[in-house]
């Protein structure tokens, strides 16, 4: 299987076209393995979830907890399902054609990309002066708990430590998420130098025809990276083990029952009068 597909200018010289689409391919072949092996690890797994005991006992030690704990705030929502929107039509236009699903599909595309463009650099200035910043980001703090979990899980110990408002599979998750959202916006921006839209002028010679079929392989290498994840986070938003965190992300909420039964009341701290 080639990797990258070649042509020939007209001097018959062989020039980088873009990525070779069989990689789509491979890329749904990887997420179908990843969501049976984790619904075999669930099952195998002693979970995460504090037993109703476990949960009655920090209930009564944490009795300032309120009714209910905002998980996302109305602006975080809007970011998520208005990104999901975009991401959905991103990828239709950019995959149905390759499938044989012709249409005018390119100023689907990129208005999408542009207002995908926009959502993102919405959403870093609202992470970055209204919210915790770095509660999403993994980092050395979180070390402790991937030690923990790696020693649950092997046996040498039996309980590990609740996360903080977000668990580590969510911050490797965002951490992948951000590398591939930048790479696609950066690399789709480029690409509109090569057709007429209102924001660019027409500029095939921005760039060598080598670095031009490097920035179209690249943007379908993380196209195609991003059909993955979305599937996988489907995957998870619909497992029955996770809808408190799906009705989270469409109510915004959950209940003090389920921040003590998943969360560390040390790591991420509520009151009345912060229910967040």
């Amino acid at each position: 299987m080639d990797f990258v597909v070649w042509g020939h200018d007209p001097w018959q010289r062989p020039i980088l076209q873009h990525l070779n689409w069989d990689p789509l391919w491979v890329s749904i072949f990887c997420v179908i393995m990843f969501v049976l092996a984790h619904a075999a690890y669930t099952m195998l797994s002693s979970g995460r979830k504090r037993t109703a005991a476990e949960t009655d006992v920090i209930e009564a030690a944490n009795p300032g907890v309120p009714a209910r704990i905002l998980r996302h705030s109305l602006a975080a929502r809007l970011f998520h399902w208005s990104m999901s929107v975009t991401m959905f039509v991103l990828l239709v236009t950019a995959f149905f054609p390759i499938i044989g699903l012709g249409f005018d599909w390119v100023p689907w595309h990129y208005w999408s990309g542009m207002i995908f463009t926009v959502i993102i650099a919405w959403h870093i200035v609202h992470t970055t002066v209204w919210l915790d910043f770095w509660s999403i980001w993994a980092g050395p703090k979180d070390v402790p708990e991937f030690r923990a979990l790696m020693l649950r899980e092997t046996g040498r110990i039996a309980k590990a430590p609740q996360p903080a408002k977000y668990p580590l599979g969510n911050q490797l998750y965002h951490w992948i998420l951000t590398i591939v959202g930048l790479l696609v916006i950066i690399t789709g921006m480029l690409m509109m130098f090569r057709i007429d839209t209102p924001f660019f002028a027409h500029n095939q010679y921005l760039i060598s025809e080598l670095a031009w079929g490097w920035v179209y392989v690249l943007h379908g290498l993380v196209g195609v990276s991003l059909v993955g994840l979305v599937v996988a986070h489907i995957y998870f938003a619909l497992r029955p083990d996770h809808w408190w965190l799906t009705k989270a992300m469409v109510f915004g909420w959950i209940t003090r029952r389920q921040y003590l039964e998943y969360h560390e009341p040390t790591r991420w701290r509520v009151t009345p009068d912060k229910p967040w």
